[in-house]
């Protein structure tokens, strides 16, 4: 979701897959700060007035407080599981299947728990409210195609491969010949899906906007559960297929980088995995639990 749920169920991914799929390098910042960030985030879509605001920032703390102290010590076992896969050298497929699957069903604990929130805010919109979501929807969608679309499909798929090198240098530091070349075909691979993931993000934003129309509805919560907690129910088919396609060739490209992966870059990966877990395991609310 784009609003509240989208930014808290992100809280896991920014603590977990993003290790898998390159980014996070000191993931603890970003945590303690969610509370900062996201009501940042908030303004890109939605102009809450003085008591939202309030409401929205108590109700983020209890959130935060809630995944830290009861979801916390699962992220640090799944955390031990991707540090020994490295170790080991056994990052293989079947072991990045498991370690995805897992981090879903965290994805889905954060769906259920901050459901009634979104509920609770959506319903608590004017409709002047509404039509500003609206057109910040149509504006962040906009510009999106502008930058993900609308390029040739080779800019794409260049500009893709630059993307996650990016993100996996501060893990990998410099790629290999052979490593950047896996990432090229990885992204080559994806072909046309910057098309597929905006059409679909166009869609599920559509069903949302349809939702508040009738947001003081006795159907509006089940909509917005089904939103939230069953996004897959609600996708295109073309996404579906995508997403599949997508996933599996991460999976792939995780498992070849890890192939070509030289000692150094094995002890790189190794001592940040470490200094990632410390840094959870100091977290005062995983302590405090």
């Amino acid at each position: 979701m784009n609003l509240l749920s989208r930014r808290l169920l992100h809280c896991w991914m920014l603590l977990g897959l993003c290790l898998l799929f390159g980014g996070c390098t000191r993931v603890d910042l970003a945590y303690r700060n969610l509370d900062v960030i996201i009501p940042w985030s908030m303004n890109d879509y939605l102009d809450m007035n003085r008591e939202q605001k309030s409401w929205f920032d108590e109700r983020l703390k209890e959130h935060l407080r809630w995944h830290c102290t009861t979801q916390l010590a699962d992220n640090l076992q799944w955390l031990n599981k991707v540090q020994r896969m490295v170790a080991e050298q056994q990052v293989t497929a079947p072991a990045l299947r498991e370690r995805t699957a897992e981090a879903k069903q965290a994805i889905s604990a954060i769906a259920v728990q901050v459901t009634p929130s979104a509920v609770e805010l959506l319903q608590g919109l004017d409709d002047n409210q509404v039509r500003a979501l609206q057109q910040s929807l149509s504006d962040d969608l906009a510009k999106r195609r502008k930058e993900y679309v609308e390029p040739p499909l080779q800019t794409q798929i260049n500009e893709r491969a630059k993307r996650m090198s990016k993100r996996l240098t501060p893990w990998f530091g410099n790629l290999t010949d052979a490593q950047q070349q896996r990432v090229q075909a990885w992204s080559q691979s994806l072909g046309a899906q910057n098309r597929e993931w905006i059409d679909n993000r166009e869609h599920w934003q559509n069903q949302l906007l349809a939702a508040l129309q009738q947001r003081q509805s006795a159907e509006f919560p089940a909509r917005i559960a089904q939103l939230l907690q069953q996004r897959e129910t609600v996708w295109t088919p073309q996404y579906k297929v995508a997403y599949a396609r997508t996933e599996q060739a991460a999976i792939d490209l995780m498992v070849g980088l890890s192939a070509d992966s030289t000692p150094e870059q094995r002890t790189r990966i190794e001592r940040k995995l470490g200094e990632l877990r410390e840094d959870f395991a100091n977290l005062k609310c995983l302590k405090n639990a």
